[in-house]
């Protein structure tokens, strides 16, 4: 009953982790610097844990690491880690899309669960919100974890908790992890702008509010809010 989570400094890992310490004994995180333009993730990724972690009273939390992949992330350069716009490519993908990210990840992590003796990793990806990304469909996922169970030879399991989710939803998941003090950490501490912007501070949380990961966060914390209003 250990688990380890693909954690950065986003609502959504941030949310896995919540439901990961609600669903396992041990709790190890892993946390990845790939040249990201929203760097910033990583000074939050630290703040965030630790808010967490006193949230779960220190209990089951019980380690965490950073590998730096930043010579991936310059080979594999997209808006994400380069000065590029945000926009839709000619292929019909986002320019924030960075290829083979999450199966890099994904292998990287499950290096480092071997390495604990943990055969289960919990991995924020979602095909309901995508942003039109290959490697957050569940499919995709499903195919990586063959290989990794055939590669380590070992019963390698991928839980996706959001996969089916909206992002409303996901606000749902946290609140019901965790009640209010959860919602209130991943609110003000998470950090989702592509631009790694936290100069403003919306009713939603920090970003410019106008790139594609604030427009898809804001959205989903009115339809939320707009949901508990209704339940009153």
């Amino acid at each position: 009953m250990d688990a380890l989570v693909l954690f950065s400094a986003g609502q959504d890992s941030a949310t896995c982790l919540v439901w990961a310490l609600r669903h396992y004994e041990r709790v190890e995180t892993i946390g990845f610097f790939y040249g990201q333009r929203h760097a910033v993730e990583m000074e939050q990724r630290q703040v965030l844990f630790e808010k967490i972690k006193d949230w779960n009273y220190g209990g089951y939390l019980t380690g965490d690491c950073v590998v730096d992949l930043s010579g991936y992330g310059a080979l594999a350069e997209s808006a994400l880690t380069g000065d590029r716009a945000i926009e839709l490519l000619e292929n019909g993908l986002p320019s924030t899309f960075v290829p083979g990210r999450n199966l890099i990840f994904l292998s990287v992590a499950a290096t480092r669960a071997y390495q604990l003796g943990i055969d289960t990793l919990v991995a924020g990806m979602c095909e309901t919100d995508f942003s039109g990304y290959p490697d957050c469909r569940r499919e995709t996922i499903d195919a990586q974890e063959r290989a990794l169970q055939l590669g380590f030879s070992r019963p390698i399991k991928i839980e996706t908790p959001l996969m089916h989710l909206s992002k409303a939803q996901t606000w749902e998941l946290a609140y019901e992890h965790g009640g209010d003090e959860v919602v209130e950490i991943v609110l003000e501490h998470s950090h989702t702008c592509y631009e790694g912007d936290r100069s403003a501070r919306h009713d939603w949380g920090y970003g410019c509010g106008v790139c594609p990961a604030c427009d898809l966060r804001a959205k989903g914390w009115h339809e939320w809010r707009r949901r508990v209003a209704q339940r009153k």
